[in-house]
């Protein structure tokens, strides 16, 4: 753990070669949440847990000059956040007309993580998870982490450095929010 924060310094101190030491530590971590992430999404997802590791570490160690991370906890917040864009991204191409989708809002059941995502799903939780992070940034993030990164409430709270019972104070409140605003997103 050690060593990840030390080569995190060096990747924003301008070493070149930080992000070569890096990738083999943070891999296997990187790839356990990604799995998981995919493992939740509908059948037939065309992106594979490979892939979506390795463009979320090009986006976080290609702005790492610009990035400062504040430990490992930092960096794989970081690695969940674009691991959510990369997964918006997709579930905007898939429904692109272009490529013959429509958009309809439906109200999820966030409880329900651990079920298959429609790509219409994936994009009413982001855009309701966007009105969270105006007005409760500590709280979006862990619902990124618990969401989209796949972690434990044990997991999260221990990244945030939340008791367990304020981590779950939370997820209750964002599922809250989240429910009501996809609501009101529906009404419009």
């Amino acid at each position: 753990m050690v060593d990840v924060t030390k080569i995190l310094d060096a990747l924003q101190n301008g070493d070149s070669q930080a992000s070569d030491r890096l990738l083999p530590l943070v891999y296997e971590e990187l790839r356990r949440l990604a799995s998981a992430k995919l493992s939740r999404e509908k059948p037939g997802q065309t992106l594979q847990a490979t892939a979506l590791v390795h463009e979320a570490y090009m986006r976080l160690v290609q702005g790492a000059d610009q990035q400062s991370w504040n430990g490992r906890a930092h960096f794989f917040g970081a690695a969940a956040e674009a691991m959510r864009r990369i997964l918006v991204d997709n579930a905007r191409k898939k429904l692109s007309i272009k490529r013959g989708g429509m958009v309809h809002r439906e109200v999820q059941d966030l409880d329900r993580i651990s079920g298959p995502l429609e790509s219409e799903a994936l994009l009413n939780v982001d855009a309701a998870l966007n009105s969270l992070e105006i007005s409760n940034p500590s709280i979006a993030k862990l619902v990124k982490l618990r969401y989209f990164a796949g972690l434990s409430m044990d997991e999260c709270a221990s990244a945030l450095n939340l008791s367990i019972r304020t981590a779950h104070r939370h997820w209750s409140y964002a599922k809250a929010f989240l429910r009501a605003q996809i609501e009101d997103d529906q009404q419009e």
